[in-house]
């Protein structure tokens, strides 16, 4: 057990004395009782909320009770002081060996430290990416890509069993006009002259490969044949083929789907038909006529009679309609199915969406709740709009892909890994400017750079070490000073943040917290430059060097295991 769940425990059992003794109510809700860094670090090391939140249940004086657990707490060896502070707070002071204690048990968990229970086996769907299949990813996926991803590491790594999904929307309109899209490379193939792409259709060459393949495998047999032959035909060749294209874009930024569920199957398995007959048999879905539109009413608007969704039940504005006036369904009839479908094989749903789907976000958590009952957790994450720029300016369009940068182009350029942990340099639903000058730049203003440059000096220490040829022993840890032990305080906090960002299903805290981590062991570095003997190796002082070594080595390991988390291989050299 690491450091803050063990004093976690520590407040637990000084409230079971407390019952024990009468003096606290053992039916108190402790659930939200925390254990944390103060604010201050002038505070103390450890401050927790007992008394604030137990306070008001139990029916006594916040001051009071936190006398009362703070007592419980100066008992513990760990600790050498204990301050209650303001209306109740609780503020620890640990021995210099407690922090001592927890570095070595960062070396004996290695990739393990931070690692936690919290999930407790529960599974989580994750869809996220779910672009068309209609063309090669852009930077428009690229975010909501690596948020998807490295949340679904985040919740493995605190104890949820995950399934990343991709739902395939094949079953539109959009991939009709693919399929005719790539029925005119197919002619071209052939030696047709197409001239201009027509308005309407996909202009990209990436389906110049796509009409080839047509015309190896068919010839000239669909050329002058009518839609009606070819339609449904060249639409499943197109999607398999922007599947693969696709996959292959995903895989450049080592992202990896278990599961591709396709619209067009769930419709043909009559799943959305089933969700909605489930939905009747508890009064659900009603057959009524929507509200004329609000504002001036349209001269050919109607009212229709069409089988509409009770959303309203579940706190949505109105109720939704799941099929069209022609009997087709609805997007949103077919999306009810199928997070229907994900809900059975998952105890939690997490959707990844583009900032312009807010609008439907209420509409969709409706339909969850209903259809399971209140009993699976849902959370719809919205993904800002990346701005990309080189050095300032607005990035032009690609005429090769059609109009818009490739995820592809910008991988190759700038690296799988600058571009992952950038995209978590910010909350996901905060606007992002994504600079090429700016994401390679060696700077502190580039976090990227500041954290692998703080794995690479750590790593190079060893070098030094050996190059200065310093016989490094079993490191003791007693040399440390204050100084170093507050790098250790900081390090020590990487498995609650782990579990905090899991609860909040916010993988940026991760790199944000890196950052910081970065930023001290910077700092402590640098003061070698002027003072020699602060220096992390010593030659004249094997059994200083030692220690610090270890030290660095400690934060080296935390560091690869927050960009492990967050998808990103920690560099050796820069």
């Amino acid at each position: 057990m690491t450091l803050y769940p063990r004093f976690a425990a520590h407040v637990d059992a000084a409230l079971d004395a407390l019952v024990a003794a009468g003096a606290l109510d053992a039916s108190v809700d402790r659930r939200n009782v925390t254990v944390e860094p103060p604010r201050d670090p002038a505070h103390g090391d450890l401050a927790t909320n007992a008394a604030m939140v137990l306070a008001k249940p139990a029916k006594q004086n916040p001051r009071a009770l936190a006398e009362k657990i703070a007592a419980e707490l100066g008992k513990l060896e760990d600790v050498t002081a204990v301050e209650v502070a303001g209306p109740g707070f609780i503020n620890l002071r640990l021995t210099d060996e407690s922090w001592r204690a927890e570095l070595a048990a960062i070396a004996t968990a290695g990739a393990d430290y931070g690692r936690a229970t919290r999930g407790q086996g529960t599974t989580v769907n994750i869809e996220y990416v779910s672009a068309n299949p209609t063309g090669p990813m852009h930077m428009g996926h690229c975010r909501g890509a690596v948020v998807g991803d490295a949340l679904a590491s985040l919740l493995e790594f605190a104890g949820h069993k995950v399934i990343r999904e991709y739902y395939v929307n094949d079953a539109g309109g959009q991939v009709d006009v693919l399929a005719r899209s790539a029925h005119l490379r197919y002619r071209e193939a052939l030696g047709a002259d197409i001239g201009t792409i027509p308005e309407g259709l996909y202009p990209g060459d990436y389906l110049v490969p796509v009409g080839e393949h047509l015309a190896q495998t068919y010839g000239d047999r669909y050329v002058d044949a009518p839609e009606a032959e070819w339609l449904a035909l060249f639409r499943k060749e197109a999607v398999a083929a922007m599947l693969r294209l696709i996959k292959a874009d995903l895989a450049l930024l080592g992202i990896h789907h278990e599961i591709f569920s396709s619209e067009a199957e769930l419709q043909a398995a009559g799943k959305p038909e089933a969700a909605e007959a489930w939905l009747r048999a508890r009064d659900l879905v009603y057959d009524g006529t929507l509200e004329a539109p609000k504002g001036e009413t349209p001269e050919d608007w109607e009212p229709v009679e069409l089988p509409l969704f009770s959303s309203t039940q579940f706190g949505d504005d109105q109720d939704r309609p799941i099929k069209k006036s022609n009997g087709q369904w609805t997007y949103f009839g077919a999306d009810l199915a199928y997070h229907f479908q994900k809900a059975q094989t998952a105890d939690e749903l997490i959707d990844i969406w583009g900032a312009d789907h807010a609008g439907t976000v209420k509409r969709i958590q409706a339909a969850v709740a209903a259809l399971t009952e209140g009993k699976v957790r849902f959370d719809v994450k919205l993904v800002q709009m990346v701005r990309l720029l080189r050095a300032g300016e607005p990035v032009k369009m690609s005429k090769r892909s059609g109009n818009f940068v490739t995820l592809a182009d910008v991988v190759r350029e700038v690296g799988k890994d600058v571009v992952r942990f950038t995209m978590l340099t910010r909350r996901s639903d905060a606007q992002m400017d994504f600079d090429f000058a700016k994401v390679v730049e060696a700077s502190k203003d580039n976090p990227v750079f500041y954290v692998q440059y703080a794995h690479a000096r750590i790593a190079s220490l060893r070098r030094r070490a050996a190059e200065a040829k310093v016989e490094l022993s079993a490191p003791d840890l007693s040399r440390l000073d204050t100084e170093e032990l507050a790098l250790v305080k900081l390090a020590a906090q990487f498995p609650r943040v782990v579990e905090t960002a899991a609860a909040a299903r916010e993988p940026h805290r991760i790199a944000f917290y890196l950052y910081d981590l970065a930023a001290a062991f910077h700092a402590l570095w640098n003061v070698g430059n002027d003072r020699p003997d602060r220096r992390f190796v010593l030659a004249d002082d094997p059994a200083v060097t030692a220690a610090r070594l270890f030290l660095a080595d400690g934060i080296g390991q935390i560091i690869r295991n927050g960009l492990s988390i967050m998808g990103v291989e920690a560099v050796s050299e820069m």
